[in-house]
């Protein structure tokens, strides 16, 4: 009996010692806690150092444990098991850490931001930390060794040599020359500097009641001052600068209300009220005004191009033995057209032809007869003509002397000579009057010129000589608007 009670004693501590294992186990594991938990993923460059079931930490807090590590297409991955209550999001970040030069490794975390979307179960946390480890500062203090065994190699090729050590102590040299130098200028300078504070303190004493007066007078300009800005009352008068600036709050007052006046009258022109707000409204009024700036505008722009050209012209007849004058202007509004007003004098008179059919009863005379009478004046003679250019021909039709007639002129030499032929005094005489002329500018705006007088009248043939004028009068377009007649001529 006492045997079996002895095996029961020993059965129940085993069992005891299997339940406290466990428990101790499950208290102490590091997977504790992550059964209920999700599972991510992640791709290392280098896990050395990194085993399964080692920590995952969140600000040195255990936040999961590394499930599995395993290599995908050369790479290192690293499953990791976290507990459900630390979530991880997408823009978390993943890295490799030591807990000490010699210890083990660990995975570290950063969770991300909160509001971004979470990663999910079986996830791969993309975004990855800088490790930092005892290789890599081995690395940079081998870096830092190399840089300072190069300024030490510097250093020894500059001052190492023999010409370096000469250099290095004609350096400390000049350094206690001007160390000694230093300490006898102030050695020298010290009587001269006393003597300047003594001259200090003599000219303060000196400007003290000049001082003490300019004090005066900058209290007695504050007092001023008071007294322009002091508020007045029954018995005290308002300072000067307040009465100023009393006058300018009662100005910004006017100038309220002016600016009320103007917000109402502009608001009565955007309802289209008035002569404006009409203007501005009516879009036949705007259209009619549109209209009008046009041809104002069509107006101006064509005296602005019109050319007015002065013909001042005489010529000598041979046989009449008389002098002939000429005042020409020629409105050319474009280089291929001219309108032509001229104003001749000729001595030889206007001529009118005046035919009469005679029916008589005298026996004397036949009973029928027809009278021809020409007469002779002193009155001027017109011409008004259109011309149109094309290439070096310019035709001319219109009234030349006071007669119908055409021309035709012929432009040759860069325009600088001209062959011009006239037809007219239809009805002066049995034939019509034809006139050849040839002119040359042999001086600028001056020509010479010389031809025939009705060629086809043997009585009144006549040759001519003579000179012209020719100039482009700017002034004298300011002054054709106001010409009676051009401004609706040209329209």
């Amino acid at each position: 009996m006492s045997d079996r009670s002895n095996a029961v004693k020993v059965g129940l501590m085993c069992i005891a010692l299997t339940l406290a294992l466990v428990f101790g186990y499950r208290y102490v594991s590091r997977a504790t806690g992550t059964s209920d938990g999700y599972a991510v993923w992640a791709n290392l460059p280098d896990v050395t150092g990194v085993s399964p079931r080692s920590r995952v930490m969140i600000s040195g807090v255990q936040v999961g444990v590394v499930d599995k590590i395993s290599l995908v297409d050369g790479k290192a991955r690293v499953d990791l098991r976290m507990k459900p209550e630390f979530p991880l999001y997408q823009d978390a970040t993943i890295g490799k850490r030591a807990t000490s030069f010699i210890g083990e490794f660990f995975i570290v975390l950063t969770p991300g931001s909160e509001g971004t979307p979470r990663i999910s179960d079986g996830g791969e946390v993309t975004h990855r930390m800088t490790d930092v480890n005892f290789d890599t500062l081995q690395t940079q203090m081998r870096e830092i060794l190399q840089d300072v065994r190069d300024v030490t190699k510097a250093l020894r090729a500059t001052i190492g040599t023999d010409q370096g050590q000469l250099k290095l102590e004609a350096i400390l040299n000049n350094l206690a020359a001007l160390t000694e130098a230093l300490s006898g200028s102030v050695k020298e300078n010290r009587q001269t500097l006393r003597e300047t504070l003594t001259n200090a303190r003599g000219i303060t004493a000196a400007v003290a009641p000049e001082l003490k007066e300019l004090l005066a007078n900058v209290k007695q300009v504050t007092a001023d001052v008071r007294d322009m800005t002091a508020q007045g009352d029954g018995a005290k008068p308002t300072g000067e600068l307040r009465q100023t600036l009393e006058r300018v709050d009662r100005a910004s007052g006017s100038l309220e209300s002016l600016l009320g006046h103007a917000d109402r009258v502009a608001a009565r022109i955007d309802e289209g009220k008035g002569t404006v707000g009409r203007l501005t409204k009516d879009d036949t009024l705007i259209n009619e005004v549109e209209e009008v700036v046009d041809g104002v505008g069509d107006f101006v722009k064509g005296v602005k191009r019109t050319q007015t050209i002065v013909g001042l012209r005489g010529d000598y007849n041979f046989l009449a033995n008389t002098v002939k004058s000429y005042v020409s202007l020629r409105l050319q509004p474009s280089e291929d057209k001219y309108y032509l007003v001229e104003l001749v004098n000729d001595p030889r008179g206007k001529v009118n032809i005046e035919q009469i059919d005679v029916d008589t009863t005298n026996p004397n005379d036949p009973p029928h007869y027809r009278e021809v009478r020409t007469t002779t004046t002193n009155a001027f003679r017109f011409t008004f003509q259109f011309a149109k250019r094309l290439g070096p021909v310019t035709g001319r039709f219109g009234v030349r002397e006071s007669t119908g007639g055409i021309g035709v002129d012929l432009h040759l030499l860069d325009d600088r000579l001209e062959l011009s032929q006239d037809l007219f005094g239809f009805g002066e005489q049995v034939t019509p009057r034809w006139r050849l002329a040839l002119s040359y500018e042999f001086v600028r705006s001056l020509w010479l010129l010389g031809g025939v007088d009705n060629v086809f009248s043997s009585e009144r043939r006549d040759y001519f000589f003579g000179m012209t004028l020719r100039f482009n009068d700017n002034d004298l377009k300011s002054i054709l608007p106001f010409i009676p007649g051009f401004s609706s001529g040209g329209r």
